[in-house]
Order: C-alpha cells, then sequence, then structure tokens
C-alpha cells in the first residue's frame, strides 16, 4: 500500500517527523493559554493548508470552531476526515458554512458571532498560473488583496485577539503578479495592525497539496496519463502537517507585524523532476523519457497493456513568472534566526504608509473598471507601488502544457 505521508518523508522534506515538533512542546503550555476555550474562525479552511492549520489547533481545545469555504465538497471531506480521526477534539460548536467570505451572508454571520477570538484567513489565489490575462489578474487581486480589505474593515468592528492571513515565499522579491499580490496583502493587513494584533507567514511549497504539481502527479498516475515536470524550478518543501503546524506557531506566538518563515536551507531545495521519478519508482515503472509532451501522450497508451515504462515529459521552465529559486526575506528585512529552532521571524515591520495603499486600490479599481484595461498595465500599477518587482513575462502559460 501507498503512503503518501512517508513517501514525502523519505522522498521530499527527507524528515521523518515534523521540522517543529520541538517549537510546538517547547511552547505547548503558551499555545494552551492561546487556544483553550477560545473562539475559532478559519476561512478557506477546507484547503489543504487552512485544514492543517485545524488540526495544528484542535488539540488546545478551543471553544468554538466556525469554518468558511465556498468549495462545498471539500468543506464535506473536512468534517467526514475530522469526524473520522482516532483522539481528535472537535469542539461541540463546530459549523462548516459553504458560503464566500466577502458575501453579505458571511456578515451577517459574522456579526451574529458578535466576532471571534482567533481569526486564520486562507483563501486565496495561491498559483503561478493563475496568472493569465487582465481577467485572471483581476480575480487573482480580488481575492488576495481586494476582498480582503473588506474583511479586515468588517474585523476591525470586532477585533480579534490573533488574525493570521497566510502569505508566500514567492512575496519575497517577487517575480510574478500571484508573489506581488501577497508582498501587497502583508502591507493591507499590517496596515490594520494599529487595531488588531496581525501576523503572517512565508513558507515553502506544500508537499502534495491540493491542485500542486505533485498532486497532479497522483492524478495522471490514477488515468494512465503522462507526467510532466520542469527539471530546473527548485523549491522548498514541507509537508502538509508542517505547513499548518507554522501558521499556528505563527498566529499564536508571533507579536505584532511579525513574518515568520521555515528555517530550510538551499541544500534542502528539491526539483520537480526528482519528485515524480521517485513517485513512479516507489509505484513499481521505470522512467520513459520523452521529448515532447504529444509523444508522451502517446506511449501512455501502452500502460493499459500493462507496460512498466511509463513515460514522462521533463523539460526546462519557459512560463511566465517562474523563479529558478524561493527566498523567504529580502536583504533589507530584519530577521530573527534565534526565537525558535525551525522558525525564523522577520520583525521589526512598521505600519504602511495608508494613503499609499489607498492610491494604490483606486488606481487598480480604476484599471479594472475601465474596458481595454492588459495585463502589462496592471503590473505597471504594481511595480510603481513595489519598486523591486521584476515580472518575468514570456508570454507562455502553465496551461499550455501538460
Amino acid at each position: 500500500m501507498f503512503n503518501l505521508d512517508q513517501f514525502i518523508g523519505e522522498h521530499v522534506t527527507k524528515r521523518p517527523q515534523s521540522m517543529f515538533l520541538q517549537d510546538i512542546e517547547d511552547n505547548k503550555e503558551k499555545l494552551t493559554e492561546k487556544i483553550e476555550g477560545k473562539s475559532l474562525l478559519v476561512i478557506g479552511g477546507a484547503g489543504s493548508i487552512g485544514s492543517s492549520f485545524i488540526k495544528a489547533l484542535l488539540p488546545f481545545k478551543p471553544r468554538t470552531l466556525v469554518v468558511v469555504d465556498y468549495n462545498e465538497n471539500a468543506l464535506a471531506e473536512l468534517t467526514r476526515d475530522l469526524r473520522s480521526s482516532r483522539q481528535l477534539y472537535i469542539p461541540e460548536d463546530y459549523v462548516p458554512y459553504p458560503m464566500d467570505f466577502s458575501s453579505s451572508v458571511f456578515e451577517k454571520m459574522f456579526r451574529n458571532r458578535k466576532g471571534f477570538d482567533i481569526v486564520g484567513n486562507f483563501s486565496a489565489h495561491k498559483h503561478v498560473r493563475s496568472e493569465k490575462d487582465v481577467y485572471s489578474v483581476e480575480a487573482l487581486i480580488q481575492n488576495n488583496v481586494l476582498s480582503a480589505k473588506s474583511f479586515l474593515d468588517l474585523l476591525a468592528e470586532f477585533p480579534p485577539e490573533e488574525y493570521f492571513c497566510v502569505s508566500t515565499d514567492k512575496a519575497a522579491n517577487p517575480v510574478n503578479i500571484m508573489g506581488a499580490s501577497k508582498r501587497i496583502m502583508e502591507d493591507v493587513i499590517f496596515a490594520y495592525s494599529d487595531k488588531f494584533s496581525v501576523k503572517t507567514a512565508r513558507f515553502a511549497n506544500v508537499a502534495f497539496s491540493n491542485g500542486s504539481l505533485p498532486a497532479g502527479f497522483l492524478a495522471r498516475l490514477q488515468r494512465f496519463q503522462p507526467l510532466s515536470a520542469p527539471l530546473d524550478v527548485r523549491r522548498y518543501f514541507v509537508s502538509p502537517e508542517e505547513s499548518g503546524q507554522i501558521c499556528m506557531l505563527s498566529c499564536m506566538l508571533g507579536n505584532n507585524r511579525e513574518i515568520f518563515f521555515p528555517k530550510l536551507e538551499e541544500a534542502q531545495m528539491m526539483t520537480f523532476d526528482k519528485i515524480a521519478t521517485a513517485l513512479l519508482y516507489e509505484h513499481g515503472y521505470e522512467v520513459l523519457k520523452c521529448p515532447t509532451d504529444q509523444e508522451a501522450i502517446d506511449k501512455a497508451e501502452e500502460l493499459k497493456n500493462g507496460s512498466k515504462f511509463y513515460p514522462v515529459h521533463f523539460h526546462r521552465s519557459n512560463t511566465s513568472g517562474e523563479k529558478a529559486f524561493e527566498e523567504f526575506y529580502t536583504d533589507e528585512e530584519i530577521v530573527d534566526l534565534k526565537r525558535l529552532k525551525a522558525l525564523g521571524v522577520v520583525t521589526e515591520k512598521q505600519i504602511p504608509d495608508k494613503n499609499r495603499i489607498s492610491n494604490l486600490f483606486e488606481e487598480l479599481n480604476v484599471a479594472f473598471d475601465k474596458d481595454g484595461t492588459t495585463k502589462e498595465e496592471i503590473v505597471t500599477i504594481i511595480k510603481k507601488y513595489l519598486p523591486n518587482f521584476e515580472h518575468i513575462e514570456t508570454g507562455k502559460s502553465l496551461d499550455n502544457k501538460m
């Protein structure tokens, strides 16, 4: 039987257990004090990171757990998973809501409960492939930035004790619009840090998370379809369990306006072709390298007849927004590497200039409301706000590939 968690530990993260267990154990008393008996709202809680965040917090016995996610099927599966897990504490006041956090019905629910003690927001466009044209870019920015501000205005009326919003390693020196939107999101949430405590985390790719390329490998295997992966894109990886623990530790132990990140060394980066190769070997296949997507597709027909040679197309990346490697902080940021064993912290972030943020929002809204706006114009607006935004544009999208 294939054990995905074991495979991730052996071949992706190269860790037999979570790198954050010692930090959790060292701070168990403080975590219990901050979580036990508190009301918890998790937006986007049915996704890979949001659900792991929930599982990280539940052992500390919150009084209330409300999960909001517009993916109704994923929300149902989250509930089945929680209810089927052995010895997992689930509060009596557990309510999963299939709704959009920017909707009027969400606001009604939130106001009726008079807010929550702990709020985690995991609703986001997280894929570089979300950047295609001006329409996809508008949807990405609306979700990651503009709708987030409306929610923060609501939170300001019912200030939580702790607010956490997930960022990404791609926010450090961004080269794609998704990463830039997350970097702007950091400024937006920090602009509210004079009203309630705000924290975030930049972390690596979550191994086999929903919609990720490795998760796609598993789906392709089930359908006897070929695998495709870049040879030259190196990424840091954490396990699904670790992703939730990073967010919990940041949310509960971080000071206002701090950004947490995992202490990973450059040597721990992985390429996707190596993950694909290890996965195929684990399933009893030999790798059959093909020079094109089409040849790999044609060769895949032989898998249905029992062939043990699995066709793959490993290639060099040439799509927009792809960075060859990732980083967690910039040279200008102040970093504390001593506070926790496995986590670093970006500290001393200041409250951003609220007028600059308002001007950015106004420019973006005007551009999106105007006919004929191009993606290039949006990049120019973002670059004016983030001078270090070096957008990589090749004219090619991941949607043109397997």
